[in-house]
């Protein structure tokens, strides 16, 4: 069976939340990734609080440590951004930060900046947050096309959202917005907690479909390769059959992994190690 290459898989400093970005950067470094995908979130980088010369200081660790940027994904689920927010405030809000990840992403020299839809509220219709959405990604979509920078819009689950959380809608909205620079990821818990297909994605996406968050679950938990129950192999056997060469994130958001997030690594590469060369 062909393999995927090991310089796929790509480190995430969300469980590294604890340690100083240094700490994180050395460890990507000793567990021989060579590209990673950096959340945006205090306090490793904050767009709200970094000033460029921090930024630039950053980039010169990545640097000097070898590493890549693949993606800069600004934390947007626990904080107050919201692109589908009903109040006026909260959206240009949350499309101005947004605008601040983009030239954030230039800096770093990374290709894409990860977005979600956002959510409109449980008791109110659909169609109005969608629009709110769709107008926020509108807008979004354009200063990427001038920066040269992707985005990519990735669905979340019914509990964080209620707007693209399975392929249908994410197909949707990508096709709402025709751009180059707009295009769809996956995480393999939505997709795993909604039944979905991998090979799904590849097939109705395409050339639009960039990036994947890879991670085990139970179907949910963000979970280490190993702590979970997910069909490692058939993913692989996707990967493979679908000759994806992009970033596959080992995004590990569970709590579990705070206090030592190097075993989560370690456990990862050992249960990947079969099927990466």
């Amino acid at each position: 069976m062909e393999k995927i290459k090991r310089t796929q898989i790509t480190g995430m400093n969300f469980h590294y939340l604890h340690y100083p970005l240094d700490y994180f950067l050395d460890a990507m470094v000793q567990f021989q990734f060579e590209q990673i995908e950096l959340w945006g979130a205090a306090p490793h980088l904050y767009v709200e609080d970094v000033t460029l010369a921090e930024i630039h200081s950053i980039k010169r660790k990545i640097d000097q440590r070898q590493l890549k940027v693949v993606c800069f994904t600004p934390e947007q689920c626990m904080y107050p951004i919201n692109l589908a927010a009903k109040e006026k405030t909260i959206r240009e809000r949350s499309v101005t930060y947004f605008k601040k990840s983009v030239d954030a992403a230039v800096e770093l020299e990374a290709p894409m900046v990860l977005v979600t839809a956002g959510w409109g509220y449980r008791n109110e219709g659909r169609e109005d947050a969608w629009g709110r959405a769709k107008d926020s990604l509108v807008q979004l979509t354009a200063y990427a096309e001038k920066q040269n920078i992707v985005l990519a819009l990735e669905p979340l689950q019914k509990i964080e959202s209620n707007l693209i959380c399975t392929l249908p809608d994410l197909t949707e909205m990508l096709h709402s917005i025709p751009s180059s620079h707009l295009k769809g990821m996956v995480d393999t818990i939505p997709l795993a907690v909604e039944g979905e297909e991998l090979a799904d994605y590849f097939e109705q996406l395409q050339d639009d479909f960039v990036h994947i968050h890879f991670i085990d679950g139970n179907p949910t938990g963000h979970l280490a390769w190993g702590d979970g129950s997910l069909p490692l192999e058939k993913y692989m056997n996707t990967l493979v059959e679908h000759q994806y060469n992009g970033a596959l994130t080992l995004e590990f958001t569970s709590s579990q992994y705070l206090m030592d997030p190097n075993e989560a690594i370690k456990a990862s590469l050992k249960t990947l190690a079969p099927y990466i060369v």
